[in-house]
């Protein structure tokens, strides 16, 4: 992180709780994105319940996931967790056949060292399918973090791009036979062919984009990079588990969402990808900046893009004008919070706090920068950063501030609302398209339906009666 951004934005700390939705809750558009997969959940009733209700996917649909459900035996070690797994496993071949099992470990899995890291390499030797492990307990991740886990723990399990590992060989092949005449006439234009591919995959480098989108909203940010010729070779995780892209020391990867920074992290460290660290596509300034980054670093300039983002604003006026001059408190819950106030900043809106679970500061270098320069660009005062917060504080200071409107957990709406506070939940935002340039109208769709819902009220006359009046009309 660099000192500019210290000196401007102010970073807290306090010690709260992960008051955030239950991590993983990431099966729920993940089992959808990947098509030939089938999710594991390994926990008790509470996370059957907890997937059963948050998700609302009948019995009858046969969703590709399940409970493998933890009882006072497998607890007490009464039971061999390796032989009831592998039960599991057998039954899920022989009804589904998926090309991938993935395991999500849970709080349980966690508090009881569940070997499950073990476990998978063997029974997978054992049934033939790849069985990939994923932790997504709520005790050491937020909600999105989820599928920040599975992707991963996926990246290892991707191709390896070796066509550019053996350039000097390739050189080498050509050199010799530029010499000594003595390869065969096919040798000869097999070995020119892998050098022209290698120039031209000099000049257009694969881009690996990472993150779980809906295919619609993947397919317009690829069509994006597309008409400033820059080509997307690949999407982790794609839509099926036997076309995961190719990675390597020549790759390029991106991502879509402020929380993925272990998978960005792994694809770095372990697979020697080159990552390009831009702002991330939510709203139209954010897309155009993600689209500037991608294309600077390959060496391309940018067309269209500054007029294509004035469109989009013109089309939002409707709702600017709703919420220019509003403030937004964000308590922390999804990870999105940075991304999502610095587009409400550049729509007009003040934000007083950005609470957050986790920060990547290096991940998350060019998003705050950006949200610097939207700050002093829009003349409104820096928003406050708070890691882990704590509620209570953060309710104190609320009623201090008195915000417009409160982004937030589930469990805090209601209280809030009591309160005089008007709340949007964040998993809302979670589960919605919010990417790219023609879904930011959704963003605001989102945040300002509790705005348009006061002013409905008081347009009815609802703020001037007593509360013994509300109650006798409601």
């Amino acid at each position: 992180m660099s000192n500019k951004i210290s000196e401007t934005l102010t970073f807290e700390c306090e010690t709260g709780n992960y008051h955030t939705f239950c991590p993983i809750s990431c099966v729920a558009w993940l089992y959808q994105k990947i098509e030939d997969s089938f999710f594991l959940v390994v926990g008790t009733k509470t996370c059957g319940y907890f997937l059963q209700n948050a998700l609302g996917v009948m019995i009858f649909a046969e969703p590709r996931y399940a409970m493998a459900e933890l009882e006072e035996g497998d607890i007490s070690a009464q039971l061999n967790d390796y032989e009831e797994l592998k039960r599991l496993c057998l039954q899920i071949k022989k009804d589904r056949n998926p090309s991938v099992i993935i395991w999500i470990g849970t709080c349980t899995t966690e508090i009881i060292k569940m070997d499950l890291e073990g476990m998978a390499p063997k029974l997978e030797n054992e049934l033939g399918i790849p069985i990939i492990v994923a932790r997504a307990n709520g005790l050491d991740y937020a909600s999105t973090q989820g599928e920040d886990t599975v992707l991963a723990a996926m990246a290892h399990r991707c191709p390896e791009q070796i066509l550019l590992i053996e350039r000097k060989k390739v050189i080498q092949d050509s050199n010799i036979q530029n010499l000594f005449s003595f390869l065969s006439l096919e040798k000869k234009e097999e070995t020119a062919n892998k050098s022209k591919i290698f120039e031209k995959l000099k000049k257009n480098p694969p881009l690996v984009l990472f993150g779980s989108l809906p295919s619609t909203v993947a397919s317009q940010l690829s069509s994006e990079l597309k008409r400033q010729s820059v080509q997307v070779s690949g999407w982790l995780p794609a839509q099926r588990y036997t076309d995961l892209p190719f990675l390597g020391d020549q790759v390029y990867v991106c991502g879509v969402n402020p929380f993925l920074s272990r998978t960005a992290t792994t694809l770095m460290r372990r697979r020697k990808c080159k990552l390009i660290g831009a702002p991330f596509p939510i709203g139209p300034d954010g897309t155009r900046a993600w689209i500037e980054k991608i294309c600077s670093v390959f060496g391309i300039k940018t067309e269209g893009l500054e007029k294509r983002e004035e469109q989009i604003w013109e089309n939002l006026k409707d709702y600017l004008d709703l919420v220019r001059g509003k403030s937004v408190f964000f308590m922390g819950d999804n990870l999105l919070e940075i991304s999502l106030a610095r587009f409400l900043i550049r729509c007009g809106m003040i934000v007083y706090e950005i609470g957050i679970p986790y920060l990547d500061k290096r991940y998350q270098a060019a998003e705050l920068l950006f949200l610097q320069d939207t700050c002093k660009n829009m003349s409104i005062p820096m928003p406050r950063i708070v890691e882990k917060p704590d509620n209570y504080n953060q309710i104190q200071r609320m009623r201090e501030l008195k915000p417009d409107l409160a982004i937030t957990g589930m469990a805090h709406a209601n209280p809030l609302e009591a309160r005089g506070i008007n709340t949007k939940w964040s998993v809302e935002f979670t589960f919605a398209q919010i990417h790219g340039f023609t879904n930011a109208r959704d963003v605001l769709e989102l945040v300002t339906r509790p705005l348009r819902r006061n002013n409905n009220l008081e347009n009815l006359g609802w703020s001037n009666l007593t509360k013994k009046e509300k109650k006798n009309k409601i």
